[in-house]
């Protein structure tokens, strides 16, 4: 509370602390009208309508009827309660027509208490507006997140029931154990998959089932070596292994009618998790095909990728005779930190 019973109207003598309190409190109304003025009215009319006579007009006008108001505040309330004597007095047409002590006295100290009101005001928006849009990106980083998601699982899914639907015909030993492969990987997709982060170890066991699956539908012609090396157990983001096992299998299995190849090595400790894929191509396929490929299949995972990982991951697509790489490396510690401190919200 600003003091200003003393340098107003009792010349210096302080009265008692009742009567301070008092008088503060109602010039203190003159600070509150021309604070919120200042703050919901004139400033939105400057800032986000660019109306700047209109508000200067205006600015002009609240200074003036905000310091009659506070000498009408201190001249007919104050004073008479401070036992000022009635002869000093003045009167309404004074207190409307003396212009430097309303300017001098008044204006600037009221004046200055509302920009400091609107200062922290405009402070506060800010930082609503700037945890809001923090808020928006993040909420529209999961619903993409999911999207994407979306567009994996459900091309996994057709061509797994394909391949079940083949066996159930021939009435195949290996049906009822593919069925369990696939009820594993959609519990894993579907009620594992709600955190931000999964074991290494769970998405291991859904890339071999998935692998397992896969091979149903070639003969001995094609070969998979799975090699992983783990020296420290770490989470990662969920399916993004699997999403580059897919691209070989649709890229470079499918496609490659002689004896395909799919080499897969796996190696993770504290810091970082490197994971290669390797697939052989068919030999017609030139460089232009290696480039669509590579748009098709990994662009939704590179994005992917962004969402969760930012600058803390590299995915190199590379091309060597008649083989098709890819490889994904994380720095997982980096990435726990940024975890840590931002955790996505599951769901």
């Amino acid at each position: 509370m600003i003091n200003v019973s003393s340098s107003k109207y009792s010349d210096g003598d302080k009265g008692s602390y009742s009567f301070e309190f008092i008088s503060d409190f109602l010039y203190e109304i003159t600070y509150i009208i021309a604070g919120y003025s200042l703050a919901y009215w004139i400033m939105p009319c400057l800032v986000y309508r660019r109306k700047y006579f209109a508000s200067v007009i205006a600015f002009i006008v609240l200074g003036y009827l905000t310091s009659i108001l506070g000498r009408i505040v201190i001249v007919k309330i104050c004073e008479p309660l401070a036992g000022v004597p009635a002869k000093a007095f003045e009167t309404y047409k004074e207190i409307l027509t003396d212009i430097p002590k309303l300017l001098y006295v008044y204006f600037f100290q009221i004046m200055a208490n509302a920009f400091v009101f609107v200062f922290f005001k405009l402070f506060k928006d800010q930082f609503e507006i700037q945890k809001r849009t923090l808020a928006l990106e993040k909420e529209k980083a999961e619903t993409e997140l999911k999207l994407l998601k979306a567009q994996l699982n459900p091309h996994f899914l057709f061509n797994t029931l394909n391949n079940i639907y083949s066996l159930s015909f021939t009435s195949s030993p290996v049906t009822s154990q593919s069925i369990a492969r696939l009820a594993d990987i959609l519990d894993h997709i579907l009620y594992r998959c709600n955190t931000p982060f999964v074991p290494i170890v769970a998405e291991i066991s859904v890339v071999k089932n998935y692998i397992e699956l896969e091979k149903l539908r070639y003969d001995e012609r094609l070969t998979v070596n799975f090699k992983t090396e783990i020296e420290h157990e770490a989470n990662i983001a969920p399916l993004i292994l699997l999403s580059l096992i897919e691209n070989a299998f649709k890229h470079g299995a499918s496609e490659d009618a002689g004896a395909p190849i799919i080499d897969i090595t796996l190696f993770a400790n504290e810091d970082k998790l490197i994971f290669k894929v390797s697939n052989t191509v068919a030999i017609s396929n030139n460089a232009s095909d290696m480039v669509s490929t590579e748009r098709i299949g990994l662009n939704n995972l590179r994005r992917q990728l962004d969402l969760i990982y930012g600058d803390n991951y590299t995915l190199s697509v590379t091309r060597e005779e008649k083989y098709f790489t890819v490889q994904l490396t994380i720095q997982l510690k980096k990435e726990v930190i940024k975890h840590e401190k931002d955790p996505m919200p599951a769901g």
